[in-house]
């Protein structure tokens, strides 16, 4: 069976991948860090970059070409005005991925999910989840202080497997019953608005998170 190519999909993180001189290989730069681990063999990196940091997207592509060159990185541009914003970034990354020719029978995909903003992080993976990416999420991580190497260590996280699955399942398990532990005292005639703090109660009693 022919094995697949490793073709990563990450955003550029105008901070983390940053560095300038010598001193920038003794810094971890996630998207660099990628190409840089012996059990993972990236053939090609889809780097997605802002038109302001294409300077620092051009730097990135030279020092993987120098630590793997059997890494073929593709810069692809996409623009946002404000990184923070769900919908202006869960639009570009989505016409990104619908524009996108993928190649499943040939081609593993992994959608690196370390940079950019939270909010960028946020919908790389619902575009994931919703297979608009049809891969799996690879998250990066930084070295620890007494190792002496600088890529850090990477996980993939398979959206697929079971143990996924039994995470969802927490919810279905529990008694479908009213909703009394946001509003016990409140009753309301507005059916919308009943369903909403429904779903809102299931998610906050199946979790010790602050939710807002």
């Amino acid at each position: 069976m022919k094995t697949k190519d490793n073709i990563v999909i990450g955003l550029l993180g105008p901070s983390l991948d940053s560095g300038k001189g010598p001193a920038r290989w003794e810094k971890w730069r996630p998207s660099v860090a990628l190409c840089q681990h012996e059990n993972l063999l990236v053939t090609r990196l889809e780097l997605l970059y802002q038109k302001k940091y294409a300077v620092l997207a051009s730097n990135v592509v030279d020092d993987i070409e120098h630590i793997s060159p059997e890494t073929d990185v593709r810069l692809n541009l996409i623009e946002f005005d404000d990184p923070w914003d769900l919908q202006q970034v869960y639009g570009a990354l989505h016409d990104f991925a619908r524009n996108y020719k993928f190649n499943t029978e040939d081609e593993e995909y992994l959608v690196h999910i370390t940079t950019g903003t939270h909010v960028a992080q946020i919908c790389m993976f619902l575009l994931t989840e919703s297979n608009y990416f049809p891969g799996k999420l690879i998250q990066t991580s930084p070295p620890s202080k007494r190792s002496k190497e600088t890529q850090g260590t990477f996980e993939i996280i398979d959206l697929d497997l079971s143990k996924y699955d039994r995470i969802a399942s927490r919810f279905s398990r529990r008694p479908k019953r009213p909703f009394r532990f946001l509003n016990p005292a409140i009753e309301t005639r507005n059916a919308d608005f009943n369903r909403l703090i429904a779903r809102i109660e299931q998610v906050a009693i199946n979790s010790v998170d602050p939710l807002l």
